[in-house]
């Protein structure tokens, strides 16, 4: 995904000075930490704050996801930081500052969301049920605008890392260093599921059995959770300090030092200038310049919208629906993880091979919408293993389909023009989840607006996600590798052309 998103380089020295060392496996999976880390805080921002809002707090999941969805919608902003970390340094150093300082910024912002969000719950229990005030319209705008920053925090340090990535990369290694990484933030995720699950279970132990009386959540709050805020307020205080501290230390530990012992940036000029021609509206015209191009990615922006809509209303389906705990509903994080870390590190050695990439494709997607359908099922028994156990099918799935459509991807880009193919699509995936993540409340409540039974609004999110699944393979069966790669490099280089004409 991201970590592809730059051009073909020219790895000639400009001068007679010693190439740096080849990065080794130890030093992979030593940057892999950083990875690690935003696997960990993406649990704790979606996996646990919009069930807190959501469940414990009855704030509508309209107004949850939208504010969540704040982060993804600043996606263009990754463009304007990678050009800053090309032409501006930071503690002397091209990426790693960028890195750190980011780091910094998305784990107070995140600290700074809760104590936000703790205002908000407290105007929904006074009222009785969310009403909107202008007090609850400006709490809500105010934490809609902590996760803008939260994304342009984490933009400001993604993009540089990955930059810093091919900075420290040859061409023959930086597939192994690129697998590496998105290893570690599935590891990161399933990490944050199962630690984030052990933290909060501790509640348990002291008697505050967490959703355990949830009652049901009508549109608009007309019913109130009487969940003991008292325990859970100090323990999600001190995990939104703790974590992001320990984030910010495997940042350091990820990149410390790295950049002066295996950059090659000052031997690759050309990256700057190459950078410089890979802007949001220049990245579109390319897109929308060739019909295959526009089904491909529109294929690209329907799996995308299909995987995660559901990720502002899993973990509150598990406390609704099956009276779940935060604890067990955030472990249903680390089912998804173990999955899909199966399905990418596997489907490349075992699936790829024997099927082909866009077969592989169509198989991921199929068994995604399948998945759901197993997921509604779960709700109607009630049976937790079976939702347990169908959410590590669907990151099985997920991971297929993620592997095999990546794979279709980089073999439809001219290697010359990787980056701004795979940069543009990194915005596309980023704007679509973000559009996947607030559409994913809406449905939730519009489905509560018009059942009585919250599995049935729940279903109806896992519903059209499955249909939107199956659309996605319709999407994909028109795409024509074969004309796809003849035309490619005739509309770049139309596009190109005459922009540089002006």
């Amino acid at each position: 995904m991201a970590m592809s998103d730059s051009p073909k380089l020219d790895t000639r020295s400009k001068s007679s000075a010693k190439s740096p060392p080849n990065v080794d496996i130890l030093t992979m999976f030593r940057l892999g930490l950083f990875q690690m880390g935003l696997g960990i805080m993406a649990v704790l921002t979606l996996g646990i704050l919009n069930r807190v809002m959501i469940t414990e707090l009855a704030i509508p999941a309209t107004v949850a996801a939208g504010c969540l969805a704040m982060h993804q919608f600043i996606a263009p902003a990754r463009v304007w930081f990678g050009q800053l970390s090309d032409t501006k340094r930071v503690f002397g150093l091209q990426r790693s500052g960028y890195v750190w300082l980011g780091t910094a910024g998305f784990g107070i912002a995140a600290f700074c969301a809760v104590q936000v969000m703790w205002q908000l719950g407290a105007l929904v229990r006074a009222a009785g049920g969310w009403v909107w005030t202008p007090e609850s319209i400006g709490w809500t705008a105010l934490l809609a605008l902590i996760f803008a920053f939260y994304g342009l925090a984490l933009s400001s340090s993604s993009t540089p890392f990955t930059a810093l990535l091919v900075d420290v990369s040859e061409e023959e290694n930086r597939s192994k260093l690129v697998g590496t990484s998105w290893s570690m933030l599935m590891v990161g995720i399933v990490v944050g599921g199962i630690s984030g699950g052990i933290i909060l279970g501790s509640l348990q132990q002291s008697g505050a059995v967490l959703g355990a009386n949830v009652g049901t959540v009508l549109l608009f709050g007309q019913k109130t959770i009487p969940t003991p805020l008292e325990t859970l307020k100090p323990v999600l205080n001190s995990l939104f300090i703790v974590v992001p501290l320990v984030v910010l230390g495997l940042a350091f530990l990820a990149t410390l030092g790295i950049e002066k012992k295996y950059s090659r940036y000052s031997q690759r000029s050309s990256l700057a200038n190459r950078e410089e021609k890979v802007t949001f509206g220049r990245a579109l015209r390319i897109l929308t310049a060739s019909r295959q191009t526009g089904i491909f990615f529109s294929f690209l922006v329907l799996l995308s919208l299909g995987i995660f809509m559901q990720e502002a209303v899993l973990e509150p389906y598990g406390g609704e629906v099956f009276q779940m705990s935060i604890s067990q509903t955030t472990m249903l994080n680390a089912y998804w993880g173990f999955g899909t870390l199966i399905g990418v590190s596997t489907t490349g050695f075992l699936v790829v091979p024997r099927l082909g990439k866009k077969n592989t494709s169509k198989l991921g997607c199929l068994l995604t919408a399948a998945t759901f359908g197993l997921i509604i099922l779960a709700g109607f028994t009630r049976t937790a293993i079976l939702l347990q156990t169908a959410v590590f099918l669907f990151g099985l799935a997920a991971g297929l389909t993620t592997t095999g459509s990546i794979s279709l991807m980089l073999d439809l880009t001219a290697a010359e023009t990787a980056g701004t193919f795979i940069g543009a699509w990194g915005l596309a995936q980023a704007m679509s989840r973000a559009v996947a993540t607030i559409s994913g409340g809406i449905v939730l409540d519009l489905g509560k607006a018009l059942f009585n039974q919250p599995v049935l609004a729940y279903g109806l999110v896992f519903g059209l996600q499955a249909v939107i699944m199956l659309i996605a393979v319709g999407m994909l069966n028109q795409v024509n590798i074969k004309e796809f790669q003849e035309n490619t490099k005739n509309a770049i280089a139309i596009v190109m052309e005459g922009d540089l004409d002006g």
